[in-house]
């Protein structure tokens, strides 16, 4: 008995089995019939027509915040020894632990962009791109960092600078500025976004792949096959749902001190107070309610680039006025230093210093959590908007290019405050020490552009506004869809309620913050976010594991169905002969 031999695939298929098809041309080869289930879309769950769709999500997550703001709110001072005392007693005891676990996030990374595994379109064979370059990285970059750059672009250098970090060098003023740029951008370089990464990816490889819900537990599919729709399922959408919150809740704390501080500098207010902090997070979460509602395409999509627009003019404004020549030097002599000091800043545990762990618990260990506590919402979101681009492009550009746009942020913000207090007058730091991070930026501003210095404060000001609406409508937004079951336009209701709710945390953790004595009020938010990172953790390292499994198994596919095919090519030429 003969069997008519099936016809052989096209020259694109080929590529797409070999690992070198790029996604631009257009397949119909269905994949192989003895494939995975993973590797099959689940069929969708019929529609419930229910208020809310993912009872079991939503109702245990927002009962669980609800039940927090409420307590932080009644027993404010109790709440705040309780956060005080887990930062002492746990939070300096993770630094192992983040310090090892974000290291293997950028080598699991590098390995996949490297591989054939880079690629894979992440969507289907021939899919485009929905957004442009330039929107894509906007958005990417206003939700992956936001707050955070513009508070800490002037006082972390200047901070590292006032205080040498233990056991790290600091013997003269240049020394001491060299180690402070160099710690700043191992925080912000490529250990963050390797985390957003990691999660993004495992999010678009299970969504727009293997057409699998807008939820986290799909991505471990994989692993835990079906069981990823019950209770571990559960609670893996849980955990994203409440680490997503308090993440963002420590960004709103930072983003309204700071922009109270420039208020007191524009002499709008005497001098914020943690009540007039509420109201700025208030009437801020107001805005971002009116975003969120509006959608991806319409609201987060233009606040978006207006931010860029007015971060490109205010790094654009220091950069000319300040120290051009210092600034442009000292960033192509500090990209070398961090790429010669990589390792030692990566795995740098400092075990044998004395102040090491309250060292790495108020600084890297902080910002480990922290990345990951937004993890969950920036790797839906960067998901969401990066349909058909292909695996390498997709890290290539969610590692590589923010991390040397921030670069050039701390550059020119931190460099230009070290400049100063180095080489210059001074002035940015106080007499016993201390930076004022609120203010640092509206301190450099006055020092560099006196004349200037109005008009750049407000759009510092209206910076950091649109980077705190565009966090929180882009981290409701994600919420919303993981507590809707997946659903990629969840009802308008519910992306409005989780908005309410980051604002609420941020500020029930800023009352609880100022009510402990001696603190910090951004302590307790810090605190909170490191804290609900640990568990997160263990599930990005499952993504790793249940990703890496389904790009092998897909890859071997391709090259079995190359082998099959060169075969049966070579069998017809020898026939021929």
């Amino acid at each position: 008995m003969t069997t008519t031999p099936e016809k052989p695939p096209r020259l694109d298929q080929l590529e797409r089995w070999s690992g070198t098809y790029d996604g631009r041309i257009h397949s119909t080869q269905s994949p192989p019939s003895s494939e995975p289930d993973f590797l099959k879309a689940p069929s969708p769950p019929p529609p419930t027509g229910k208020l809310i769709p993912a009872p079991r999500v939503y109702y245990p997550a927002a009962g669980i915040l609800v039940v927090f703001v409420a307590i932080t709110a009644i027993f404010p001072h109790q709440v705040g020894d309780l956060i005080g005392q887990a930062n002492t007693s746990v939070v300096q005891d993770l630094a192992w632990w983040y310090i090892a676990v974000v290291a293997a996030f950028i080598f699991f990374c590098i390995w996949i962009a490297a591989s054939h595994m880079g690629n894979i379109v992440l969507g289907k064979d021939g899919d485009q791109p929905e957004f442009s370059r330039g929107s894509w990285f906007a958005m990417l970059f206003a939700a992956g960092m936001g707050i955070g750059l513009v508070f800490w672009g002037v006082a972390e250098p200047l901070s590292h600078f006032a205080a040498t970090p233990p056991g790290m060098p600091g013997a003269d003023a240049a020394e001491r500025a060299r180690t402070a740029m160099n710690v700043t951008f191992l925080h912000w370089g490529l250990h963050a976004w390797a985390i957003y990464a990691v999660v993004g990816l495992a999010v678009a490889y299970s969504v727009h792949r293997l057409g699998n819900p807008i939820s986290l537990r799909w991505t471990l599919r994989p692993l835990l096959g079906d069981r990823v729709q019950g209770f571990w399922g559960d609670v893996i959408d849980v955990i994203a749902v409440l680490g997503t919150l308090f993440g963002i809740a420590t960004s709103l704390g930072l983003g309204v001190s700071q922009i109270g501080a420039g208020l007191g500098y524009l002499e709008v207010i005497d001098q914020p107070s943690t009540w007039l902090l509420v109201v700025l997070i208030i009437g801020i979460t107001a805005i971002a309610v009116v975003s969120v509602v509006t959608g991806i395409d319409k609201g987060i999509k233009w606040l978006s680039n207006i931010n860029l627009f007015l971060a490109i003019g205010l790094v654009g404004a220091i950069l000319v006025l300040g120290p051009t020549v210092f600034i442009l030097s000292d960033l192509t002599t500090q990209v070398g230093s961090y790429v010669q000091d990589f390792f030692r800043l990566s795995f740098n545990g400092m075990p044998f210093e004395e102040d090491g762990k309250q060292w790495l618990g108020g600084w890297t260990t902080f910002y480990w959590g922290w990345w990951m506590s937004w993890a969950p919402f920036v790797g839906v979101f960067i998901a969401r908007i990066s349909k058909g681009r292909t695996i390498r492009e997709f890290i290539v550009g969610v590692l590589l290019v923010p991390t040397l746009v921030t670069f050039l942020w701390f550059s020119v913000m931190g460099g230009t405050a070290l400049y100063q207090e180095v080489l210059g007058s001074g002035g940015l730091i106080a007499e016993d020490g201390s930076v004022s991070a609120p203010t640092a930026l509206f301190q450099l501003i006055d020092g560099v552009a006196p004349t200037l210095a109005v008009l750049l404060s407000v759009v510092a000001i209206l910076l950091v506004v649109i980077f705190f609406v565009t966090s929180s409508d882009s981290g409701s937004l994600v919420v919303a869809m993981l507590s809707s079951g997946g659903n990629p336009n969840p009802p308008i209701w519910a992306r409005a309620f989780w908005a309410v709710l980051e604002g609420a945390i941020a500020a029930a953790l800023l009352v609880a913050g100022a009510s402990v004595s001696g603190a910090d009020p951004l302590s307790a938010l810090q605190t909170m976010a490191i804290l609900l990172a640990l568990p997160f953790s263990i599930v990005m390292l499952l993504m790793c594991a249940a990703t890496a499994k389904a790009l092998l198994i897909e890859n071997r596919y391709r090259l079995r169905k190359q082998r099959a095919w060169l075969a049966e090519q070579i069998a017809q030429e020898m026939q021929k002969r």
